[in-house]
């Protein structure tokens, strides 16, 4: 329901026509806008009184550019943010459906199919959240809108750009519903760092509401309730007993003892069909499927299937013909060789993986009976064992939208297929193959490899090609050495977001089909209709890979033991440096009074550790700490080993970092979580 602007609201911002009001809420008021295109949005604009704060605009730069990454499954997607606007706001997508608060107040508490299809909804957008490396941590039933045919969650990732504001968040102050909280959110001194697994207990309390009209720790008032989520257990009495066992699961006081999203999806599609067949929606199920996003690689032997060519053939009309494929089950383009390959321009602030290949960072070595990926000879070396198909394991960052692939990609024996894997959900997705003399284009599910198309190539066995994939809408456009040779429309069945990675496959069941890859550069690709960012310029960042430079950046891994780090390079300027950057008029408030501001490059880089690298912090040998220059990180050494013991839990910080000629040199701390 919207209701109308009041006095004193915005008729447009940031380019959003402003329709009426969708609510208000902590974060600030949320409007109903309308796009330039049409388009009806949800315009989130950000309490006043945090507009000056810089603290809170860096960490409301960096929630929003997480959030964007997470796939749009049960999800409402981020569409577009400006924390750099006098009135920072976020949009995101309109849902036009209730929420399940308002649907329990009316109707009561739900029950059959429908109390299963809110649970495996709600389940299936953590997973993709917690899939994006995203928390929620503020999961509750207002957050969770009942649209036609699948439940969407919101406001996923933002709750933490207000629990790091310190001039706005009291140090005894808890950020969100005290109600669906875990118990390490509510005392993480004895219960554990908060983490994805309090979405997971958030999940568990929102269902009982959802099945019983209650909370699960209900009680007269919110410090009673607290103390019942540290100490009691809950009050699951009325929801069904297949569920509830479920749900008594992701309630448990030990985050660890609770199953992940991944698991608890897993654990309700396992439930016997009579609990939830009755209301659930095929497009509820096929989001749960794709949101279950394994990055191992592939484990059970598999059998390719190859379309067989009857009676038509693959020509190869010459070096200088054409080269031309038709197969049933897909839509093959005839391309001259000469072609140039379709262009392509990186979005505009959108996601981008960079990795040489030369060692273990996003990539990984893998080694089993069905085959092993390695690094050797400076590249990703891929061979088959005891199956015909093996990935590696790569990064789990989704893609969603355009996007572009670019790998230098060499066969090694006869019969061996470089393969290639976008917008991969779990196991399946669309697979590009680079054989010895052809491409092939189809996509790879657990039947096997269907509807595939193929163009033949010069035989280059041994030789590294240059192999770019470019996905627009529902089509790929495959180009090898600068040439485009296929094309393939997948419709419908081209998932929405996904994983790209490498692998092998044995074409001639050899059992010792070898590949290599190097030099791998995965981004978000800007649309054919994309118009120029409203936000301005977007300046330039500190290409790390190459050259000596110093930056901020963003430590998303740091793996000595292969002399690896995986960087994010970012802005980190004051703020008169960062209005001159973005070019914003110097009379506005972020030039004048905001001391730092920071901006993401959204760009991960593989980056080798030279030898001789130092460290820092900012602890003296008394662990005094002393932060005199933050743009250039800590002062104190802290060698190799004890910088290793900061990082060791993974979670991404913000380091100050010195390369010479592509090696880091210096690495200093500038914040950790």
């Amino acid at each position: 329901m919207t209701d109308p602007l009041l006095p004193g609201d915005p008729a447009e911002l940031g380019g959003y026509r402003l329709l009426g009001r969708l609510g208000q809420g902590g974060m600030g008021a949320v409007y109903l806008g309308e796009h330039p295109d049409g388009r009806l949005v949800a315009v989130k604009m950000i309490r006043p009184e945090l507009a000056p704060d810089t603290e809170f605009r860096a960490r409301f730069r960096s929630e929003v550019n997480r959030a964007r990454q997470v796939p749009p499954f049960c999800t409402a997607e981020v569409l577009d943010a400006d924390p750099d606007h006098p009135t920072p706001y976020l949009v995101v997508e309109y849902v036009d459906g209730p929420s399940l608060s308002a649907v329990i107040a009316r109707n009561g508490p739900l029950g059959g199919g429908a109390l299963h299809s809110v649970a495996v909804g709600v389940a299936t957008a953590l997973a993709a959240i917690h899939g994006a490396s995203v928390i929620h941590r503020d999961l509750k039933p207002s957050n969770v809108l009942l649209a036609p045919g699948l439940p969407k969650v919101i406001d996923f990732g933002i709750a933490r750009a207000f629990e790091a504001t310190s001039r706005h968040t009291r140090t005894d102050q808890m950020v969100g519903t005290v109600a669906y909280m875990a118990p390490e959110s509510i005392d993480n001194e004895h219960f554990g760092e908060v983490g994805p697994a309090a979405d997971v207990f958030a999940w568990g309390a929102v269902i009982t509401y959802a099945g019983t009209g209650r909370t699960p720790f209900r009680a007269d008032s919110p410090t009673a309730t607290a103390a019942r989520i540290l100490t009691q257990p809950p009050d699951l009495t009325g929801l069904p007993a297949p569920l509830r066992q479920v749900v008594a699961r992701t309630l448990e006081k030990n985050p660890a003892d609770r199953p992940t999203a991944s698991e608890l999806l897993q654990l309700l599609l396992d439930l016997d069909p009579g609990d939830k067949t009755e209301l659930i929606r095929p497009e509820l199920l096929q989001a749960a499927a794709a949101a279950q996003n394994n990055p191992r690689p592939h484990r059970r032997p598999r059998r390719l299937r190859r379309t067989v060519l009857a009676g038509l053939g693959v020509l190869a009309l010459g070096a200088g013909g054409l080269f031309a494929s038709h197969t049933a089950g897909g839509v093959s383009k005839t391309v001259n060789p000469a072609e140039s390959a379709p262009a392509w321009q990186r979005a505009d602030g959108g996601p981008a993986l960079i990795d040489r290949l030369d060692r273990p960072a996003q990539w990984r070595e893998w080694v089993e009976a069905e085959g092993r990926c390695l690094f050797a000879n400076g590249r990703l070396e891929a061979r088959t064992g005891m199956a015909p198909v093996f990935r590696c394991s790569g990064p789990s960052d989704p893609f969603a939208k355009d996007q572009a692939i670019r790998v230098g990609a060499a066969i090694l024996t006869p019969g061996s297929c470089a393969a290639i894997w976008f917008r991969m959900v779990g196991t399946e997705g669309p697979l590009a193959s680079l054989c010895e003399t052809e491409v092939r284009l189809g996509l790879d599910t657990a039947d096997g490899v269907t509807g595939e198309v193929q163009a033949a190539l010069p035989s280059a066995l041994g030789r590294v090609r240059r192999v770019e994939v470019l996905v627009r809408d529902q089509q790929a456009t495959v180009s090898v050495d600068g040439a485009a040779v296929l094309t393939k429309q997948f419709g419908a069945a081209m998932p929405a977001a996904g994983r790209v990675t490498f692998g092998v496959l044995d074409a001639a069941i050899s059992g010792n089909a070898h590949v290599a890859f190097t030099g791998a550069e995965v981004v978000a690709a800007a649309s054919r209709s994309a118009a120029p960012s409203a936000s301005g310029p977007r300046p330039r960042f500190a290409d790390l890979t190459r050259g000596n430079v110093t930056s901020v950046a963003t430590l998303h891994a740091y793996d000595p033991a292969h002399a690896s780090a995986v960087l994010e390079p970012m802005l980190f300027l004051t703020g008169d440096a960062y209005c001159r950057a973005f070019q914003i008029d110097r009379s506005d408030d972020r030039c004048v009074h905001h001391a730092w501001m920071t901006e993401s490059s959204n760009t991960k880089v593989t980056v080798p550790i030279a030898a001789n690298a130092k460290y820092f912090t900012w602890e003296d040998p008394d662990g005094a700490v002393h932060m005199d220059a933050p743009e250039k990180g800590g002062t104190y050494p802290a060698g190799a080993k004890k910088f290793a013991q900061m990082f060791k839990k993974g979670e991404a910080s913000m380091i100050a970092v010195t390369t010479e000629g592509g090696r880091i040199t210096r690495m200093a701390v500038v914040y950790t979580p």
